[in-house]
């Protein structure tokens, strides 16, 4: 039997999103080689980074992008023991496709897990609240008091 009203809550604001990325992630800082073009050495992604690249972008969903401050929770499973745990190409891979920019994250967990088998990346990103700015500190010349110049520091020119 249907009540024929419902008291559920509608939630409209953001909700957590679950992706999963299967292939081994490169790491970002090892995956830079040197090459020359036309006389200059430049640096570019390894074979490897450009493969997972290619992955990601194939298999990561084009969202509209979350804004304001977000947590990112990544379970990374590698197929061997030997790569260091790395999550910033996923970070930098996501820009564009989940958010805008990865400053918007303010908060990581990413784990290292072991599947010979299935290497994949388990990522949740979820809004947070925002974290507040810190005020900013302005230098207020208060003018020639009593034969002196005297500086107040405020947070806010209102202040004062």
């Amino acid at each position: 039997m249907i009540p024929k009203h419902n008291d559920s809550d509608v939630i409209t604001e953001k909700q957590a999103i679950s992706i999963i990325i299967f292939g081994e992630p490169a790491s970002k800082a090892n995956s830079r080689r040197l090459v020359r073009f036309g006389g200059v050495s430049r640096l570019i992604k390894s074979e490897k980074a450009l493969g997972y690249s290619g992955a990601f972008l194939q298999q990561c969903p084009t969202i509209p992008l979350l804004t304001g401050d977000l947590r990112v929770t990544l379970h990374i499973w590698y197929a061997s023991r030997r790569p260091d745990l790395d999550e910033s190409l996923i970070l930098d891979l996501m820009q564009g496709r989940i958010y805008e920019n990865d400053r918007q994250v303010k908060e990581r967990h990413c784990y290292w897990h072991l599947d010979k088998d299935k290497p994949r990346a388990e990522i949740l990103i979820e809004p947070i609240e925002e974290v507040e700015k810190k005020p900013r500190k302005t230098q207020v010349n208060r003018g020639n008091q009593g034969g002196c110049n005297r500086t107040a520091t405020a947070t806010a020119a209102s202040e004062l």
